[in-house]
Parts: structure tokens; C-alpha cells; sequence
């Protein structure tokens, strides 16, 4: 059952149920309780807790969609890269892991399942490894996806596809402590890792550049303060690599360029909420 649900790429399978059947949520059902609640504030949640078997690095072999397997001691840094910037007409992603991938065919069909389409799949390879590029519509309107919520399952459909086809990823991603075989063996000081910048960009926008330790929901949060401000968001790119996530928003106030101080106010809300400590007043 298992090599079934696998192979059919379904985002109902949990990496918790090759751990004797822990009944670890997947990230799918991460986000559909979140979604569930509203996004009126950040969900703080305990996860239940869970023996995990660790593996030693050198052990894993990575299964990769096309069948073929590789192993190798040296981990890559995964990243997934979601561009609104880059084309008018479709949302541009991109998904690198070495040169540990494969043709992706299940994460493309679990995009699929959520009523996208791939207009245009690319690969192509440079110093850093394998990169595939992927175009994708919304099918039932055609253009590219604005909805931070739909951006946000697209990048945790991507990442629960890694965690299960390549579980050794779950060591270098930061949802490998909740959602994957191993967790991470560094741990990010958020305080360190949070920087908040605004640039003046064209005569009627700014650039707003978020860096902060990645986890689920992260980019819904980050469009929802910046619009609770009455701040517009023109266009954003999510960058996830490794433990870390970095944003970039076109955000613009009554079609002009931010003004200091709202710029001040801006960094300052985003600095308390990614910084402040989160208590765990609910749990699944």
C-alpha cells in the first residue's frame, strides 16, 4: 500500500507512516487545518511528538521519481524558488537539489491535483546542480496564481513531494523537524536570522526583502501583515533554501513608493511577529 500511494504522488500520504504508523500529519493536512481556521493569526500549534528512527547520512538512497536511484555522503542544500516576477503570464517555479532530481512527474501531477497547470517544464544544469523549471496557470482562469494561499500549498506540495521521494532532504530542509525522517542538525537562531529591508524601486513601488528561518504558513503571514497595514503587494518571490526563507514583495502605499516612516512601522511589525516567542495553546 505504501509503494502505491507513493507512486501515485497523492499528498495524503505522511512520511510519519513509514515510522510504524506514528500517524504524523503530512504537510497537506498541516495546511488544510490551518487554511480551516482563517489566517487572522499565525496558528500556534504542538505537533504531536514522535520517536523518529535516525539514520546515518551515508545510508540514505534517494529514490527519485523517475525510478532511478543516487547516493552520495554529501547532502545538497534543496531550494524551492517561487517567482511572480519573471513572466506576466504564468508563476515560475523553481526546484534544485543537486543533482539528486529526477523528472518530477508525481510533483507535477500533485500540482496538477490542485487545479494548476504546467504550461512549460525546462531542466537545465549549471555549478550547483540539477535546476527544473516549471510554468504554471491556474486552469480555470489561465493566468498565473495570486492567491498567498494557493502559493503557500503550491510550496508545501513541493516540499512534501521531496520529503517523501528524497527523505534524506528532511535533514537540510526546516519542515524536516515536524514532517520528515530526520531533523535538521542546526538549529536558527531567529533573531540572528530575521532581517527586514526596504528599498525605494521605480517612482511608484518599493522592495521589501524579508530573511527569516522558513516553516509552514510563513509566506500567508508575511502578505497579511503587510496588507493589515494597508500596504499593497504588487508582486512577491518565496525563496526556500535549506532552514531559510527569503521574500521579496513589490509593495507600494496609494501607488506610490512606502514613505519613511510607514517604512519603519512596516519592518517593525514584521520584526515583532517573526521574533516573538510563540506559546503552545493548542494542539492537534
Amino acid at each position: 500500500m505504501e509503494a502505491l500511494a507513493a507512486a501515485s504522488g497523492s499528498l495524503w500520504s505522511s512520511p510519519g507512516a513509514k515510522r510504524g504508523g506514528s500517524g504524523l500529519p503530512s504537510l497537506r493536512c498541516y495546511l488544510l487545518r490551518r487554511l480551516g481556521s482563517g489566517v487572522s493569526k499565525p496558528l500556534k500549534a504542538r505537533l504531536p511528538s514522535y520517536v523518529a528512527v535516525r539514520t546515518p547520512r551515508a545510508a540514505y538512497p534517494t529514490a527519485v521519481e523517475d525510478g532511478s536511484s543516487n547516493e552520495t555522503d554529501a547532502i545538497p542544500t534543496p531550494k524551492v524558488i517561487i517567482d511572480q516576477d519573471s513572466s506576466p503570464d504564468a508563476t515560475i517555479v523553481e526546484i534544485t537539489f543537486g543533482d539528486r532530481l529526477g523528472a518530477l512527474l508525481d510533483t507535477m501531477n500533485s500540482l496538477k491535483n490542485l487545479g494548476l497547470h504546467v504550461v512549460k517544464a525546462n531542466v537545465y544544469m549549471d555549478s550547483s546542480g540539477k535546476h527544473n523549471k516549471l510554468a504554471i496557470t491556474n486552469r480555470s482562469t489561465g493566468r498565473k496564481i495570486e492567491d498567498p494561499e494557493l502559493l503557500e500549498t503550491i510550496r508545501l506540495t513541493i516540499i512534501n513531494n521531496m520529503l517523501q521521494y528524497h527523505p534524506e532532504s528532511s535533514s537540510q530542509l526546516a519542515m524536516g523537524a515536524t514532517f520528515g525522517v530526520e531533523p535538521p542538525e542546526q538549529k536558527v537562531d531567529i533573531d540572528i536570522a530575521t532581517r527586514i529591508n526596504i528599498y525605494d524601486d521605480g517612482p511608484d513601488r518599493s522592495l521589501l526583502v524579508v530573511e527569516t528561518a522558513d516553516r509552514p504558513g510563513l509566506l500567508v503571514d508575511l502578505v497579511k501583515i503587510i496588507t493589515d497595514i494597508n500596504i499593497t503587494v504588487q508582486s512577491r518571490e518565496f525563496d526556500t533554501e535549506g532552514l531559510l526563507a527569503k521574500a521579496k514583495f513589490h509593495v507600494s502605499y496609494r501607488n506610490e513608493p512606502i514613505m519613511k516612516a510607514l517604512q519603519q512601522v512596516l519592518s517593525n511589525s514584521l520584526l515583532y511577529f517573526l521574533r516573538r516567542p510563540t506559546t503552545e495553546d493548542a494542539s492537534f
